[in-house]
């Protein structure tokens, strides 16, 4: 089960917050991830409350007011080229909505499964 977080500065129109937890869910599916497993929550904030580089380490344009943070904890044990995979299919998809992948950072979070308890304090993994 990934759980996306996705961090912005506030003031982005809904549709095109909607349009990027879109093409982040599509991207997770088209990597093996179930279509219905989808939880995912938006934290705008700001301008003083997020701080951001606007080049580190190796940007190619300057990061500013479009800048996206995708966070993805998921359960350990996905390849790099499952990853590399995902970013790839990840970018066109955001592309295709007008999102400047420049301004995207990409975070992967694994843990092990049996830290997941999904309801009622269940570990179904454990």
């Amino acid at each position: 089960m990934p759980l996306v977080t996705l961090t912005l500065p506030a003031g982005r129109p809904a549709a095109s917050v909607s349009a990027v937890l879109d093409a982040v869910h599509a991207s997770l599916v088209a990597a093996g991830v179930p279509a219905d497993d989808r939880f995912q929550r938006v934290l705008e904030l700001p301008p003083e409350r997020l701080r951001i580089d606007p080049r580190y380490p190796d940007a190619g344009s300057p990061r500013g007011a479009d800048f996206l943070l995708i966070e993805i904890l998921w359960s350990v044990g996905r390849s790099v080229k499952i990853k590399r995979a995902l970013l790839a299919d990840l970018m066109a998809r955001l592309r295709d909505v007008q999102v400047d992948t420049e301004q995207v950072m990409v975070v992967f979070q694994e843990t092990a499964w049996e830290n997941w308890a999904f309801a009622g304090g269940r570990q179904i993994h454990a």
